[in-house]
């Protein structure tokens, strides 16, 4: 495996105090993290900070072995972040999976083939027609799921993606994640659900008192 994101240090202030200190950090092609911590930890603020969508300190920042400065957009394109409660627009499944194809300048019968295999890929094709302000939490973030991975982002981040659903939606979410470790691609959860933690092949980053270690 090969490292796809790294980073010497990162720290984040706040208030002149060090809400997060950590490093060195690098996220390998084909694995699985899960991030834990208490609430409060600073897990969500640590994944919109490595998405480029929230300032930081950091130095050494890496992307396959090139030197990176700032956040630049092509950066951005390769790291993908899934919240909690995706925001789904009032238009269609498709149009929703379809949205950052289109912003990307994808063609249409591109855009329409790359949607078509993200929606049989997450298994959301019988809700094609339903209203996205009708669909479950579950199937809500199975198509979120999908939006994210049509991208072809390299580094994908999910803040809390099984939190308050249900044991089949659960698992519906959790067969995805898995799919996608197996993609080549780094899969960063945080989340305090005992059984993505305790999936096989999936390394456990703790994060305490704005420290992060790995655990064995």
């Amino acid at each position: 495996m090969s490292a796809l994101l790294g980073l010497r240090r990162l720290r984040k202030l706040i208030g002149g105090r060090a809400m997060l200190d950590l490093g060195p950090l690098a996220l390998e092609a084909g694995q699985g993290y899960v991030l834990t911590g208490d609430n409060g930890s600073g897990k969500t603020t640590l994944l919109r900070i490595l998405a480029g969508l929230e300032g930081a300190e950091i130095d050494g920042l890496e992307f396959k072995g090139r030197g990176v400065s700032g956040y630049p957009d092509w950066l951005r394109r390769q790291i993908v972040c899934v919240h909690q409660d995706p925001y789904l627009f009032h238009t269609s499944i498709a149009a929703n999976i379809a949205y950052g194809l289109k912003a990307r300048g994808k063609g249409g019968a591109e855009r329409e083939a790359l949607v078509r295999e993200a929606v049989e890929w997450a298994g959301v094709d019988r809700l094609a027609a339903t209203p996205p302000g009708k669909l479950s939490g579950g199937e809500r973030q199975r198509v979120a799921l999908a939006r994210a991975k049509v991208l072809g982002a390299r580094v994908i981040l999910l803040d809390e993606p099984t939190a308050n659903l249900d044991s089949e939606a659960r698992a519906q979410t959790i067969a995805l994640i898995e799919k996608m470790c197996r993609d080549n691609v780094a899969v960063v959860v945080a989340c305090h659900d005992r059984e993505l933690i305790e999936l096989p092949h999936v390394q456990r980053l703790h994060l305490e008192r704005g420290r992060l270690d790995a655990v064995p």
